[in-house]
């Protein structure tokens, strides 16, 4: 049998601190359906709970705040999952820009080494179609047509 010490010692284990103040968890009995439990079990520590009481903790609150959702108390459950599928969704986002911009770049780079290679181009001419790039991109928002280039070309 356990001494009064080593429940304690325990019990504070299970205190959370709110606004300063100390507070003890209740224990009480919960049942659940074998297949309820075997959600739990697979999903706890993929929502980084310590445990399986921690988990059904978030889930009371989170439900708490969805029926309670006229006031204050659903926002603090419900802003930081939609902060995490927000910030879940553009970091998702900002990789698939980032890997598109890196192969763009890459070919960008081997058709100017390429034009490079084959035109003999003098300095004059090339600070001009610098400028008048610069000028068409700003104009086209960088939405750049292929054909539009060509006609614009062949009219010179």
């Amino acid at each position: 049998m356990e001494s009064k010490k080593t429940k304690k010692a325990s019990s504070a284990e299970n205190t959370r601190v709110s606004d300063d103040v100390a507070v003890d968890k209740i224990k009480f009995p919960l049942y659940l359906y074998p297949d309820t439990m075997d959600i739990v079990n697979a999903l706890y520590e993929h929502d980084n709970c310590g445990s399986k009481t921690e988990f059904i903790e978030k889930a009371v609150r989170f439900y708490c705040g969805y029926l309670l959702n006229n006031e204050h108390t659903a926002t603090e459950f419900i802003a930081p999952q939609l902060a995490t599928i927000t910030e879940g969704i553009v970091r998702g986002s900002e990789q698939n820009l980032s890997r598109a911009m890196f192969k763009i770049a890459v070919e960008l780079g081997a058709l100017t080494h390429m034009l490079a290679a084959m035109n003999d181009v003098d300095d004059a001419t090339l600070y001009k179609l610098r400028l008048m790039c610069s000028d068409e991109v700003k104009r086209i928002n960088g939405i750049i047509n292929f054909e539009k280039a060509v006609r614009y070309q062949r009219s010179e």
